[in-house]
């Protein structure tokens, strides 16, 4: 393999500003271009110095960021370091030396002068996590922020014993956070974004299992995405371990070690959030300790998310008596439903809950599908069906032409040099991550829901307005509403409504962040091109564009709400809720 830097074809036409399709063409039509020097057949790697020739020979226009430089020295000494070597950036970046060569040291340092030290780092692991999507699991963003909120309030102490790459400890504001992964890479990757977050961390390298780091301690919560069907965990070793208060383990249930290891380090009355496989709350093996754990009152909640299972957890306080009933919900559809109902059970009103007498007299199965309630699905199948409905858009009405029109064009970068728009980003080093100030994030702009982000008062917040148009890497939007600031990895455009439509700006940048390829090829929207018409023109296509999006919502909303009542048919049909028509 040679020893140049090197890039994927997603990193080509992100350099290129084309989308991945066109880096493929060039391959397929070009005999010259330069051939795979490693990678696989499925994802081949080329040489950035070859791949720079050939984009100058053929006139195509590039650009190498500094961030892009860095990255891909650090790709060239191959994926088996690669993850040692972002950690050692990190080492880099928080203690001002590590074991990087002088000259890749040199450009790291350089990355961080011209951004910050945080944006540096984490546009490193940005993009490895990117190139090891398949071998790094890490916990969705959404998900991890729900599990701390659910257990953590400010000013205690937190620990997360198979932290990975940090994703659950960096969403509390904590004083304090712990950390174990049996990666001693991860886990110098999690202590460098605590540090550079300012947050006082301690995080451990080892199995956290069969070598607690942490024997002993006890934090306010703890919160855990572990391994699953981990068979060698350990059953053998630790039959006696003293963790195991609530039954051993059987061998092929490890992740009910890792629920009694949680429980263990947390405080009395302290709250554990784990993430689990599904099968895990009704497996027969599990039974007697599923059992155990709802008579002790340590069990309070299982909660279906996609993929997974939350289970929510209280550390019983001496002479505590019991609660009578557990929450058990199903959130497959509505992820935004746990919190409040999970607010309900610990106040005491919730109305889905089900009575641990009822689930101990039978198999234990907390399976939240299982426990819907009946007497509520006639109405939920009515209420989902009329919603469904009404959910439908109608598309434009667009004229079919013979040819394209041959018109006058223009770019959004010269459109800004001309004062038609102006365009901003949020401060670099702005974090949505809990204050009083609301913040529009990435997700929101995808989904196409209110702002969710929470931001304390800084310098530089851009406050968005109703008309701006608002673009994350694969979405576009044109605000109705305002009260609220731009967040992260956001641009904003805002346009001289006397003479430019925004509806029709949107709907050109949509369309040529469409061509690129979501997330390997982040086109340079400056570039984008459209045509030079009159406002009355443009509010035409304006109108079939804001169609468009419509019709785009109502798909993504009447596609979650077909799922949801499919399955009400299906299980009303099946217990007798609900009756064909004669």
């Amino acid at each position: 393999m040679s020893h140049d830097p090197t890039v994927n074809a997603g990193d080509i036409a992100r350099l290129a500003g084309v989308g991945r399709a066109a880096v493929s063409n060039w391959r397929r039509r070009h005999d010259d271009f330069p051939l795979p020097v490693g990678g696989t057949a499925n994802q081949p790697l080329f040489s950035l110095p070859q791949i720079e020739s050939w984009l100058r020979r053929y006139g195509k226009s590039y650009q190498v960021s500094l961030g892009d430089r860095v990255w891909q020295r650090l790709r060239a000494a191959g994926d088996l370091r690669l993850g040692e070597l972002v950690a050692q950036a990190g080492v880099l970046l928080t203690k001002g030396h590590s074991e990087l060569d002088p000259e890749l040291a040199g450009l790291v340092f350089e990355l961080a002068e011209r951004h910050d030290p945080l944006t540096a780092y984490e546009f490193l692991i940005e993009r490895y996590l990117e190139a090891h999507s398949r071998q790094l699991s890490v916990t969705r963003e959404e998900t991890a922020d729900l599990m701390v909120r659910l257990v953590h309030t400010d000013g205690g102490t937190v620990l997360d014993p198979a932290c990975g790459v940090g994703t659950l400890l960096l969403a509390p504001r904590a004083p304090m956070v712990l950390g174990q992964d049996l990666s001693g890479t991860s886990a110098r990757i999690t202590a460098a974004r605590l540090r550079l977050r300012g947050v006082e961390a301690r995080v451990e390298a080892g199995d956290s299992i069969r070598h607690d780091a942490f024997a002993g301690e006890k934090a306010d919560a703890v919160v855990c995405d572990p391994p699953f069907n981990e068979r060698s965990w350990g059953y053998e070793e630790l039959t006696g371990d003293p963790r195991w208060e609530y039954g051993l383990p059987p061998r092929g249930e490890p992740e009910l070690a890792w629920v009694q290891h949680c429980l263990t380090h947390v405080r009395p009355r302290g709250l554990v959030a784990v993430l689990m496989p599904p099968a895990a709350a009704s497996r027969k093996a599990g039974r007697r300790i599923r059992a155990n754990l709802l008579r002790a009152g340590a069990l309070r909640a299982v909660v279906a998310l996609p993929g997974s299972d939350l289970w929510l957890l209280r550390r019983p306080a001496a002479g505590e008596r019991p609660p009578s009933d557990v929450l058990i919900l199903d959130a497959t559809a509505d992820q935004s439903a746990v919190e409040p109902a999970w607010r309900a059970y610990l106040e005491d009103r919730s109305d889905q809950t089900v009575r641990i007498i009822d689930l101990l007299a039978d198999e234990v199965d907390m399976t939240p599908a299982r426990h819907q309630r009946r007497d509520d699905l006639g109405r939920a199948f009515t209420e989902t069906r009329d919603l469904f409905l009404a959910a439908a858009a109608t598309p434009p009405d667009l004229k079919v032409l013979d040819q394209p029109l041959d018109q006058p064009v223009t770019t959004v970068g010269d459109l800004i040099k001309e004062g038609l728009v102006t365009a901003v980003q949020a401060p670099p080093k702005m974090a949505a991550d809990g204050g009083d100030v609301a913040v529009l994030t990435a997700d929101d702009i995808t989904h196409g829901t209110a702002p969710s982000g929470r931001a304390g008062p800084q310098h530089g917040l851009v406050e968005v307005r109703p008309g701006d148009v608002v673009a994350s890497y694969s979405s576009v939007r044109v605000m109705t509403a305002g009260g609220f600031v731009l967040g992260p990895h956001l641009t904003l455009y805002r346009v001289d409504a006397r003479r430019l439509d925004p509806d029709f700006l949107a709907g050109f940048l949509r369309a040529a962040g469409g061509r690129a390829t979501t997330g390997s090829s982040r086109f340079d929207a400056r570039r984008t091109r459209l045509p030079r018409l009159s406002l009355a023109d443009q509010t035409a296509y304006g109108e079939a564009f804001r169609q468009l999006a419509v019709l785009e919502d109502a798909l993504r909303e009447t596609s979650a709400l077909g799922q949801t009542l499919i399955r009400l048919g299906l299980d009303g049909l099946t217990d007798g809720h609900l009756h064909p028509q004669s």
